[in-house]
Protein backbone atom coordinates (compact mmCIF):
# COMPACT_ATOMS: atom_id res chain seq x y z
CA UNK A 1 0.00 0.00 0.00
CA UNK A 2 1.76 3.46 -1.39
CA UNK A 3 1.70 6.27 1.54
CA UNK A 4 -0.92 8.95 0.56
CA UNK A 5 0.99 12.62 0.04
CA UNK A 6 1.22 15.42 2.90
CA UNK A 7 -1.90 17.19 2.85
CA UNK A 8 -4.34 14.27 1.76
CA UNK A 9 -7.29 13.45 3.13
CA UNK A 10 -6.68 9.20 4.25
CA UNK A 11 -9.30 8.24 6.30
CA UNK A 12 -12.42 8.90 8.20
CA UNK A 13 -14.28 7.78 11.06
CA UNK A 14 -17.14 7.21 11.82
CA UNK A 15 -17.82 7.55 16.16
CA UNK A 16 -21.40 5.71 17.14
CA UNK A 17 -22.94 4.07 20.39
CA UNK A 18 -24.50 1.87 18.27
CA UNK A 19 -21.96 -0.05 16.01
CA UNK A 20 -23.68 -2.85 14.85
CA UNK A 21 -27.01 -0.33 13.58
CA UNK A 22 -23.99 1.94 12.49
CA UNK A 23 -22.36 -1.41 9.77
CA UNK A 24 -25.99 -2.07 8.81
CA UNK A 25 -26.53 1.10 7.67
CA UNK A 26 -23.42 2.14 5.93
CA UNK A 27 -22.99 -1.38 4.79
CA UNK A 28 -26.72 -1.47 3.03
CA UNK A 29 -26.32 1.77 1.73
CA UNK A 30 -22.26 1.72 -0.14
CA UNK A 31 -21.91 -2.19 -0.10
CA UNK A 32 -18.93 -1.31 2.03
CA UNK A 33 -17.43 -3.90 4.64
CA UNK A 34 -16.27 -4.04 8.13
CA UNK A 35 -13.71 -6.03 9.87
CA UNK A 36 -12.52 -5.82 13.15
CA UNK A 37 -9.14 -3.95 13.75
CA UNK A 38 -6.57 -6.30 15.30
CA UNK A 39 -3.97 -4.05 16.98
CA UNK A 40 -7.12 -1.65 18.10
CA UNK A 41 -9.28 -4.46 19.46
CA UNK A 42 -6.65 -5.84 21.38
CA UNK A 43 -6.30 -2.84 23.42
CA UNK A 44 -10.20 -2.89 24.45
CA UNK A 45 -11.72 -0.54 21.67
CA UNK A 46 -14.16 -1.79 19.20
CA UNK A 47 -12.89 -0.72 16.24
CA UNK A 48 -13.95 -1.56 12.93
CA UNK A 49 -11.54 -0.80 9.26
CA UNK A 50 -14.31 0.03 6.50
CA UNK A 51 -13.68 -1.50 3.54
CA UNK A 52 -14.93 -0.33 0.04
CA UNK A 53 -16.18 -3.24 -2.13
CA UNK A 54 -13.27 -4.34 -4.30
CA UNK A 55 -10.92 -2.32 -2.82
CA UNK A 56 -7.65 -3.84 -1.50
CA UNK A 57 -7.28 -1.39 1.91
CA UNK A 58 -9.36 -0.10 4.03
CA UNK A 59 -10.86 3.59 3.83
CA UNK A 60 -11.84 4.08 7.44
CA UNK A 61 -13.03 3.54 10.55
CA UNK A 62 -16.11 2.81 12.66
CA UNK A 63 -15.46 3.21 16.44
CA UNK A 64 -17.97 2.13 19.23
CA UNK A 65 -17.85 5.02 21.63
CA UNK A 66 -20.25 2.60 24.34
CA UNK A 67 -22.13 6.22 24.95
CA UNK A 68 -18.45 8.07 26.28
CA UNK A 69 -18.29 10.49 23.37
CA UNK A 70 -20.83 12.31 21.38
CA UNK A 71 -21.99 10.39 17.99
CA UNK A 72 -19.64 12.11 15.53
CA UNK A 73 -17.75 11.88 12.08
CA UNK A 74 -14.66 13.04 11.26
CA UNK A 75 -12.43 13.45 8.15
CA UNK A 76 -8.32 12.73 8.44
CA UNK A 77 -5.68 14.24 7.06
CA UNK A 78 -2.36 12.88 6.93
CA UNK A 79 0.36 15.42 7.63
CA UNK A 80 3.75 14.95 8.07
CA UNK A 81 4.83 16.99 11.20
CA UNK A 82 1.78 16.99 13.96
CA UNK A 83 3.43 19.65 16.31
CA UNK A 84 3.81 21.79 13.26
CA UNK A 85 0.39 21.34 12.38
CA UNK A 86 -1.18 21.99 15.31
CA UNK A 87 0.73 25.18 15.69
CA UNK A 88 0.07 26.57 12.07
CA UNK A 89 -3.53 25.65 12.73
CA UNK A 90 -3.76 28.29 15.99
CA UNK A 91 -1.60 30.79 14.21
CA UNK A 92 -4.55 30.63 11.68
CA UNK A 93 -7.08 30.78 14.11
CA UNK A 94 -8.50 26.94 14.64
CA UNK A 95 -7.74 25.27 17.93
CA UNK A 96 -6.54 22.34 19.07
CA UNK A 97 -8.58 20.10 20.52
CA UNK A 98 -7.26 17.21 21.61
CA UNK A 99 -3.42 16.18 20.90
CA UNK A 100 -2.65 12.07 20.84
CA UNK A 101 1.61 12.20 20.38
CA UNK A 102 3.31 8.88 21.03
CA UNK A 103 0.67 6.47 22.45
CA UNK A 104 2.42 3.47 21.06
CA UNK A 105 0.44 0.30 20.65
CA UNK A 106 0.41 0.83 16.44
CA UNK A 107 -1.60 3.92 17.21
CA UNK A 108 -0.32 6.71 14.73
CA UNK A 109 0.16 10.22 16.13
CA UNK A 110 -2.93 12.29 15.85
CA UNK A 111 -4.79 15.62 17.13
CA UNK A 112 -8.27 16.61 16.54
CA UNK A 113 -9.13 20.62 15.53
CA UNK A 114 -11.53 23.04 14.97
CA UNK A 115 -11.17 25.48 11.83
CA UNK A 116 -12.25 28.75 12.65
CA UNK A 117 -15.56 28.75 11.86
CA UNK A 118 -16.16 25.25 14.75
CA UNK A 119 -15.75 22.27 12.46
CA UNK A 120 -13.79 19.16 13.74
CA UNK A 121 -11.69 17.77 11.54
CA UNK A 122 -8.42 15.81 12.13
CA UNK A 123 -4.73 15.54 11.33
CA UNK A 124 -1.99 12.32 11.72
CA UNK A 125 1.25 10.59 10.79
CA UNK A 126 1.27 7.16 9.60
CA UNK A 127 2.75 4.67 11.93
CA UNK A 128 6.39 3.96 11.16
CA UNK A 129 6.82 0.71 8.88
Amino acid sequence: MSTPAPGTLAWFEVATDNPEDAEKFYGSLFDWSFESSGSLTSGGLDYRNITASGAQQPMGGLFATKGELPNHAVFYILVADIEATCADAEQLGGTVVNKRVGIGGGTPDFAYLRDPAGNQFAVFTPRPE
